[in-house]
């Protein structure tokens, strides 16, 4: 298998092992990392188990694998002993990928591909780890889930696993997700950005106090100001009639985040934005040592940006 995503990589390992165990429940399950596979290793995966006729085996890094043993990995690869599930995870990237170039064309190698999950794409991905625990979710509960917990796919799916335990066989709502996330979510520095470039100078103040009394770094408050005024300024210079998922991708963002781009460009003209960019310069190198408070940088940072919307 191939890809940068480990969890899903992770996932396909421990799908084969399971499947391996359902067809011999003493099956022995091993590892080894490809920088360690000689022709001696290959010889004992191949001998028969003093403990199992059936043994599983994981060779990590295949990007790794020593020149003087692609031969061999290829021969055993063509004609694999019947007694062995042979797994070999490739981290994705162009190195080793002569030996997936041949191995992909061998009739005894299953090819599975975990490509890396755009922005856009995580919400169907909570929705179908909701699906796989027998119950479902809407699409503003699942880009609500997203916006709460991140873009890590373990964290979102122990979040789906939770919620799903928790209301077994209920549609899942932007409600329900609320009682177990929106804490968090209000807290997020993004949150902060969000009111300060729509204009909502008190709720963004509320929003830094909330966020900085429950532990966000600064420099993190910074990050989301830049980034939703890159967001403006790219929303700003997109071409007109674009389709919206066209132009999410155009701007960088995933297609729900763009209702609100969408609303707080109103109140922008370029010269604003182009302002708005140089006291966020200012706030994040304050953050990062040349200031004392942080909190008041940052306030001072809320103040800037909505009265400059404002004008």
């Amino acid at each position: 298998m191939t890809g940068k995503e480990e969890f899903l990589n992770e996932r396909t390992v421990q799908a084969v092992r399971e499947a391996v165990r359902r067809h011999d429940a003493e099956a022995e399950l091993s590892e080894t990392t490809a920088s360690d596979l000689s022709l001696a290793t290959l010889g004992e995966m191949a001998a028969p188990s003093l403990f199992s006729s059936i043994r599983c085996v994981v060779v990590r890094g295949l990007e790794q694998l020593p020149e003087e043993s692609v031969d061999g990995l290829l021969a055993y690869a063509a004609a694999p002993s019947d007694e062995v599930a042979l797994v070999l995870v490739h981290g994705g990237g162009p190195k080793g990928s002569g030996v997936l170039t041949k191995l992909r064309k061998l009739p005894t190698v299953t090819d599975s591909r975990s490509g890396e999950l755009k922005v856009s794409e995580l919400p169907a991905f909570v929705a179908g780890e909701v699906r796989s625990h027998g119950s479902s979710i809407d699409r503003a509960a699942a880009d609500f889930l997203v916006q709460s917990v991140g873009q890590d796919l373990r964290s979102l799916s122990a979040a789906a696993h939770q919620l799903t335990h928790d209301f077994p066989g209920e549609a899942l709502d932007t409600e329900k997700v609320k009682r177990y996330f929106g804490g968090r979510a209000e807290a997020k520095s993004f949150a902060v950005a969000d009111a300060a470039f729509s204009g909502r100078r008190q709720a963004a103040l509320e929003e830094l106090r909330w966020a900085l009394d429950g532990g966000t770094a600064p420099v993190l408050v910074t990050s989301a100001f830049a980034a939703g005024a890159r967001g403006l300024a790219r929303f700003r210079s997109a071409p007109s009639r674009m389709r919206d998922n066209d132009l999410a991708r155009e701007v960088g963002v995933p297609p729900w985040k763009l209702r609100t781009i969408r609303d707080q460009a109103r109140g922008w003209t370029d010269t604003g934005i182009a302002r708005a960019i140089r006291a966020v310069a200012q706030a994040d190198a304050d953050v990062k040592g040349a200031a004392t408070d942080a909190s008041y940088t940052l306030e001072r940072l809320v103040l800037t940006v909505t009265g400059l919307r404002d004008r």
